[in-house]
């Protein structure tokens, strides 16, 4: 009986933790913290295991001169925008089936539009 009492004030916390920090709006720079041990962005950025990331956006897929795209990027006629990046992060084997890009998605829209947000502000570095 003490227990049934006990549940509801030791699950209140959590919830309230759980409601509060899904009203935040995602922060794009932590989120692409997950894509930086791949990808990078900022004045000397450069190619690793993927390519870097400024200027993206009106960027043909598999373009740049210092990455080696698979063919299947380097075939698909994409050129990034809101909606072609939002689709091929949300999955990008269903989008470019090939790419050699090895990434889950993500499923979240709110996520995804503060990733590409936060890429946007590197949008005049080439």
């Amino acid at each position: 009986m003490k227990v049934s009492r006990l549940l509801p004030s030791l699950l209140l916390p959590v919830l309230l933790q759980a409601c509060s920090s899904s009203d935040k709006p995602p922060d794009g720079a932590v989120l692409f913290k997950t894509c930086a041990s791949c990808h990078q962005v900022g004045a000397n950025a450069r190619a690793g295991f993927g390519p870097q990331l400024n200027g993206l956006f009106g960027r043909r897929a598999g373009s740049t001169p210092d990455f080696a795209y698979s063919p299947a990027m380097k075939q698909s006629g994409i050129v990034w925008d809101d909606a072609t990046l939002s689709t091929f992060l949300q999955d990008p084997e269903k989008v470019v089936p090939g790419t050699r890009m090895r990434f889950w998605g993500i499923g979240d829209e709110r996520e995804r539009k503060a990733l590409l947000d936060y890429l946007r502000s590197f949008q005049d570095l080439h």
